[in-house]
């Protein structure tokens, strides 16, 4: 469906008010550039609510997501930035795991 090569995490938290342009201008501000097939994951500051933000080399997309108990596991400050995630981390972060710690092979190798 939508061909995604990279997924990107920001560290810092977004205002979930913003709509797709405001997003592009965050992409943009934080990761320099929004590039084709590639997706941008942010949270707010209590970390129950996710945007993903994808450029399909065509024009954006844009999803909301938000738990109504519980919390996403973000990003810290001390982890590098932008911060690349696997497919099997963004999927851990959708449903609230510690994405962290989810390894190549889909085997959790730190507790």
């Amino acid at each position: 469906m939508i061909r995604i090569d990279h997924i990107w995490l920001s560290t810092e938290p977004l205002d979930m008010r913003a709509g797709p342009d405001t997003c592009l201008a965050r992409v943009v501000k934080v990761f320099g550039q929004a590039e084709p097939h590639q997706a941008y994951v942010f949270l707010n500051k209590r970390s129950n609510r996710m945007k993903v933000l994808v450029h399909d080399g065509f024009g954006l997309w844009l999803a909301a997501r938000r738990l109504h108990q519980g919390r996403f596991i973000p990003a810290h400050v001390w982890q590098k930035h932008p911060l690349e995630l696997s497919t099997e981390q963004l999927n851990a972060l959708i449903v609230g795991l510690p994405w962290y710690q989810v390894g190549k092979d889909n085997a959790i190798s730190v507790l």
